[in-house]
C-alpha cells in the first residue's frame, strides 16, 4: 500500500481559491490512480474527482465541473485539488485515495489507501 498525507486545507471567503495536495510514499505512486472524495458530518463520503495513472484521464462530479482542477505531478508523488469559485457547499473534509484501477473510480470502496483528511471550510 501507499502512505497518502494531504496537505493545503483552511478557510476560504466564497468565490476564493484554495489548492489542496496530497503526497504518496510507499510503493510506485505511478502505479495509482486517484481520487478526492469529500466528507460532511453525517453524510456519506463522496466522490469529487478522479485522475488516472498517466494523469491523462480526468472525471469530475457535476457540482464542481467548471470550478475544480485534479492533476498530479508523478515525479513528485503528489495529486492535487485546486478549487476556484468555492461555494459554502464545498465546506468539508476532504481526502485523498489511492486506487489500483487503471482510471480511477468514483466509488470509495474501489480505493486501496486513504490520507487523513484536510479540513476545507468556506465562508460565506
Amino acid at each position: 500500500q501507499v502512505q497518502l498525507v494531504e496537505s493545503g486545507g483552511g478557510l476560504v471567503q466564497a468565490g476564493g481559491s484554495l489548492r489542496l495536495s496530497c503526497t504518496a510514499s510507499g510503493r510506485t505512486f505511478s502505479t495509482y490512480s486517484m481520487g478526492w472524495f469529500r466528507q460532511t458530518p453525517g453524510k456519506e463520503r463522496d466522490v469529487v474527482a478522479y485522475i488516472s495513472r498517466s494523469g491523462a484521464y480526468t472525471h469530475y462530479v457535476d457540482s464542481v465541473k467548471g470550478r475544480f482542477t485534479i492533476s498530479r505531478d508523478n515525479a513528485k508523488n503528489t495529486v492535487y485539488l485546486q478549487m476556484n469559485s468555492v461555494k459554502s457547499e464545498d465546506t468539508a473534509v476532504y481526502y485523498c485515495a489511492a486506487s489500483s484501477k487503471f482510471f480511477g473510480s468514483r466509488s470509495e470502496h474501489d480505493y486501496e489507501s486513504w490520507g487523513q483528511g484536510t479540513q476545507v471550510t468556506v465562508s460565506s
